[in-house]
Order: structure tokens, then sequence, then C-alpha cells
């Protein structure tokens, strides 16, 4: 191959896909279109409908550098912060999705089941039929909010 001559540009572009798969960190996922002016090292994941030089490159990584855009195919398991959703985003294979964990709360399956957490819930006590059963059920429950984080020590 002519070009392995000038080991330095296959040494750069090494050192431009590693950057691009190291680092961890995209701009954004929902980008259709390369962006303007993008500054050298940015990466974003190319969503769909891509046009421009991002055209058929849907799902991909999109690195800029010096010498242009770079373009990776993620595999299975790959994860990047995405910048603009403020969580991570993993490849499953077949496709990115959302991080469990996000900031206003945690994710299964898109759907938030733990949140912030709420106002203190008082023990049971008073009224004039006292069961000791539900009672002390009830502060069992409470007591493993509370060590879970679930909810605030009262």
């Amino acid at each position: 191959h002519a070009g392995q001559a000038q080991k330095e540009l296959f040494h750069n572009e090494a050192l431009a896909l590693i950057d691009m798969l190291l680092h961890g960190r995209a701009e954004s996922a929902d980008d259709s279109a390369p962006p303007s002016s993008p500054a050298a090292g940015q990466c974003w994941i190319v969503a769909t409908g891509a046009s421009g030089v991002w055209a058929g490159r849907e799902g991909e990584l999109a690195l800029w550098t010096p010498g242009g855009w770079r373009f990776v195919a993620p595999g299975e398991g790959m994860a990047l912060w995405v910048a603009d959703r403020g969580h991570a985003m993993h490849h499953d294979g077949t496709g990115w999705h959302d991080g469990a964990l996000r900031a206003d709360g945690l994710y299964h399956e898109g759907v938030r089941v733990v949140g912030a957490r709420e106002t203190a819930i008082d023990d049971p006590v008073g009224g004039a039929v006292i069961d000791e059963e539900a009672r002390t059920g009830i502060a069992a429950i409470l007591a493993a909010m509370r060590a879970h984080g679930l909810i605030n020590p009262s």
C-alpha cells in the first residue's frame, strides 16, 4: 500500500479513532445533520434521517477531526455519556437506548420506577383501635424504604 510509507498518517488516524471510542462522550444523539462548526474531538451519535455527509450513517458515531469526519459503527455493549441528555446511552447490538440511571430517577424499560425522595412519612400512631400486626407491618415497610433511600427518614 503506497500510503504506508507515511506511517504518521496511519498513526494519526488510529489516534483519532481511539479518542472517539475511549473518550466516552457524545454531544447529542438527536442531531441528524452535522453541526456547522464542530470542534476537533467532538463526537455525535447520528440520529435517524441523517443528511449531508452524515447521510446513511444513522446510529454510527461521528467524530470531527482536523481532517474531516470519521465514522465508527457501534458494537453491542458500547456506552457513551450524551451531554445534551445528561445521562448515558448504550447500544444493545441493534440500536441506542437511554441508560437506566438519569438525573431525575431510575428507569426500567423507559418507565421511571424510582424518582426523587418525597417528604418523610411518619410512623403509625394514635387511633381508637390499635392493630399491632398492621402497625408492625407498616413500620417494617417504612423502615425498609428509609434504609434504601426511597423516602426521607422521619
